[in-house]
């Protein structure tokens, strides 16, 4: 973890994957195709700003739980307002 001129706390690959469950390389894919916004050390190595990590891993967390209810609501077939006794 570092800090950017701003004071905005930057994370490496590596500790973004590690809030993900995803391999590091993962991580540089997401910056390459524009999932995830990068910026390059003097050294070349990616580091990501904490807050779009953070509102990204919201996103995703939210997705995770409408789908798990989707498929939850889809598998009991009394949940339906049609349901028997209604």
């Amino acid at each position: 973890m570092s800090f950017h001129g701003d004071s905005e706390v930057l994370l490496t690959p590596a500790e973004v994957a590690s809030l993900f469950r995803v391999d590091p390389k993962t991580v540089t894919r997401w910056a390459k195709a524009g999932k995830l916004s990068s910026i390059r050390t003097l050294g070349g190595h990616r580091r990501y700003k904490e807050s779009e990590v953070r509102a990204l891993l919201g996103a995703a967390s939210e997705a995770a739980e409408a789908e798990a209810a989707a498929n939850a609501a889809a598998a009991d077939p009394d949940s339906s307002a049609g349901g028997p006794g209604r």
